[in-house]
């Protein structure tokens, strides 16, 4: 069914046509309103670090995969790269395509 945008809206009934800004102001500084925060079912306390903490006594353990055959590393960024995003080679050093860009 098409509608017709260019018609008067209509106002709720709880909203009047003709209230002045004043009121308008008045009405929103008497209404509190509680901030929302979004939590995720994973989010708790132990998830969020706070400055200073001491984290010494933490272990990171991180899998770290070689570099595969088919990348390399940019002598300009140092970042692993695909071998699709090399830009140039000279004297011996690649350089990916966002650092040649």
């Amino acid at each position: 069914m098409a509608t017709d945008y260019d018609t008067p809206r209509t106002r709720p009934e709880d909203e009047p046509a003709n209230e002045s800004l004043d009121a308008i102001r008045a009405r929103a500084a008497t209404t509190t309103q509680a901030p929302t925060i979004d939590l995720e079912d994973a989010d708790t306390a132990e998830g969020i670090d706070l400055p200073g903490a001491d984290l010494s006594h933490e272990e990171l353990t991180v899998a770290v995969v070689p570099q595969q055959a088919d990348e390399f590393t940019c002598a300009s960024c140092f970042l692993v790269h695909h071998r699709s995003q090399l830009a140039r080679e000279k004297n011996g050093l690649k350089y990916c395509t966002d650092c040649e860009g």
